[in-house]
């Protein structure tokens, strides 16, 4: 009874928010609770079992009517975030489990949105883990952008599985997006008369053309921006992977929205214009609600697409480069961009107006480029060549209050003026294998995964696993066998429908995975209030968003997926990142709730 009055308690309290079920249905919530969590106030437990949550750095919010609020705890995305402590009755074992709550995931795109809730072990790999993904940086691509994830793991990763070649002639996907519920593939088709073309993953090995929107031999770079497609071309120049130079001369450079396809099976693209003096587009990203592209080949280059606030073809304002250098993979991490440079070791850091150099990653006579960047555990990690590390950013607190470390920031810097250097220091998390390049990177399922190059292979940081407290890859497969060429790549990744794909050079194939399994919904996550709710319901998950299935896994054998641990339940933190965002009214059941109750939730 005394869990009941709680519960009801709870109800009110969340009450004209649209979080809780009718009172008739209290009784059904209450049952199976495993801690519920309201967050108007505190991090109290008011399921009756007593698991206060503890933590440091986030902020109670009152809630505003003028502004739509409701009271709920703020999470900033940088190291606010909640715990409640290991318990014998926290160990979900192998039954079914559900998670419900209200999320506001913020619309400010300087951040990866986070982590919900989640109790996962990377050690062992095992547990759980709710959150919506961004994965910018991933080589020229961002590939994933705001998409709710759940997922499950008790160290099983299946064989790959080979998902066909889109476009019979191509020599890459340069680039993997996850958009609207589909997988787009842009590739690199170098052969006389043949075009870069964007392509849309049917199932099996079948791909569906979507066509070329310019003559050029490569989609070079591709990115969801305002809802919609957006992909950069290019010529790619072929020498440069150690193979004959492509035959088509065709320079590139523009970017194009892509605007369906027609009944006729003809796909429309609006031409959004030249990235000046650039012959091929690299990078794309969305950054503070603006998207960014640079220019892969010399002259240097970084531009902000203006749409049509100007006129003419002059589309992209020109925001000026750090020391010249080229910038290369973009990604988004706790308020500012990231760039990589083929131009040298470094990586530079844009806070919308000013470059600073975070400086040189390893031996600068090895380290001569970086490639790509990851978020995983709340920490940014950056590819390299020639060394084939890995480098993780460590940045001390006193260089996150004053960035300065010899005198204060210009008031006023000028377009593209370089920025004073921040205390930095960039920590070698290991080399993959005896590879000489790290190319696509990004986390799925609480595994941080990266392709390499000459051999085209696929690792998986180990991170603290070693007993010696090293930092170590595994090497998990060679995706690209092709014999007599110097080098073969694992280009570029992406996640969709619960599995990991990764694309390769030379073959032009694409491959998939799955590491353990995950349920995801491959849309943008809207923003403002929305109920989400995570099921476990015997072999499958099961994802519901304002009481509406969105999305399941495939199938799996229970007794596979024991996910106990000693791991504390995390609210807003987790094997990605840290929650950047609103959350109230969190609860977790030890049963698999029902899509009537889970509607319940929502008015």
């Amino acid at each position: 009874m005394k869990r009941l009055v709680c519960i009801l308690f709870s109800a009110w309290v969340c009450c004209g928010a649209g979080s809780v079920a009718l009172a008739q249905d209290a009784k059904s919530l209450g049952e199976g609770l495993i801690g519920h969590w309201p967050l108007v106030k505190d991090a109290k437990d008011v399921s009756g079992n007593g698991r206060d949550a503890m933590g440091n750095g986030v902020v109670w919010r009152d809630g505003s009517e003028q502004e739509g609020d409701r009271a709920a705890a703020a999470f900033d995305g940088r190291g606010a975030a909640l715990e409640v402590a290991a318990h014998a009755e926290l160990k979900l074992g192998c039954g079914d489990f559900s998670v419900a709550a209200w999320v506001w995931a913020d619309e400010a795109s300087d951040d990866v949105p986070g982590d919900i809730l989640s109790q996962y072990d990377p050690t062992t790999r095992r547990g759980f883990h709710l959150g919506v993904k961004t994965n910018t940086g991933v080589t020229f691509n961002q590939a994933n952008f705001r998409q709710l994830q759940f997922g499950i793991d008790n160290d099983r990763i299946s064989n790959w599985r080979d998902c066909g070649q889109p476009g019979k002639n191509s020599l890459l996907a340069f680039g993997l997006v996850a958009h609207k519920g589909r997988l787009f593939a842009g590739t690199c088709e170098p052969g006389e008369g043949d075009t870069g073309r964007v392509y849309q993953y049917s199932h099996g090995q079948e791909w569906l053309d979507l066509g070329s929107p310019a003559p050029s031999n490569a989609i070079t770079a591709m990115t969801a921006f305002n809802g919609e497609l957006y992909v950069g071309t290019g010529k790619y120049r072929v020498a440069g992977s150690s193979l004959a130079e492509s035959s088509n001369t065709n320079l590139g450079g523009r970017v194009f929205r892509y605007d369906g396809t027609r009944a006729d099976g003809t796909s429309t693209w609006t031409d959004c214009g030249q990235l000046p003096n650039a012959e091929a587009v690299s990078g794309m990203v969305v950054f503070q609600g603006r998207l960014y592209a640079g220019s892969l080949y010399k002259p240097a280059g970084f531009f902000r697409y203006e749409g049509d606030q100007q006129l003419g073809d002059q589309k992209w304002s020109d925001i000026g480069v750090p020391d010249g250098k080229r910038v290369e993979a973009l990604a988004i991490f706790n308020g500012h961009l990231y760039a990589s440079s083929y131009d040298c070791g470094h990586v530079y850091r844009f806070d919308g107006q000013t470059w600073a150099d975070l400086g040189q990653l390893g031996d600068s006579a090895i380290n001569t480029q970086t490639y790509s960047f990851a978020v995983y555990e709340g920490r940014l990690y950056a590819g390299t060549w020639r060394s084939g590390k890995v480098y993780r950013l460590e940045e001390s607190l006193e260089a996150k209050k004053n960035p300065s470390p010899s005198a204060p920031l210009p008031a006023r810097p000028g377009r593209g003026e370089k920025d004073h250097a921040p205390r930095v220091e960039w920590r070698d998390v290991g080399q993959l294998g005896e590879e000489l390049e790290v190319m696509g990177m990004l986390v799925h399922n609480g595994r941080l995964m990266a392709g390499t190059l000459p051999l085209a292979e696929v690792y998986q940081f180990e991170g603290g696993r070693h007993a010696n407290g090293g930092e170590r890859w595994k090497r998990l497969t060679q995706l690209d066998t092709t014999p007599d060429v110097k080098y073969r790549r694992a280009w570029t990744m992406a996640e969709y429908q619960g599995q990991l794909f990764c694309s390769t050079l030379p073959s032009g194939k694409v491959h998939a995975c799955e590491v353990g399994k995950i349920a995801t919904w491959d849309y943008e996550f809207p923003t403002g209030w929305h109920h989400v709710a995570a099921v476990k319901s015997e072999g499958k998950l099961l994802l519901f968003v304002d009481g509406v299935l969105k999305s399941s896994s495939t199938d799996f054998e229970v007794k596979d997926f024991d996910l106990s641990n000693d791991q504390p339940l995390r609210i807003g933190s987790g094997p990605n990142d840290f929650f950047h965002g609103r959350l109230r009214d969190v609860r977790l059941y030890r049963r698999a709730l029902s899509q009537a109750e889970v509607g319940a939730f929502v008015p």
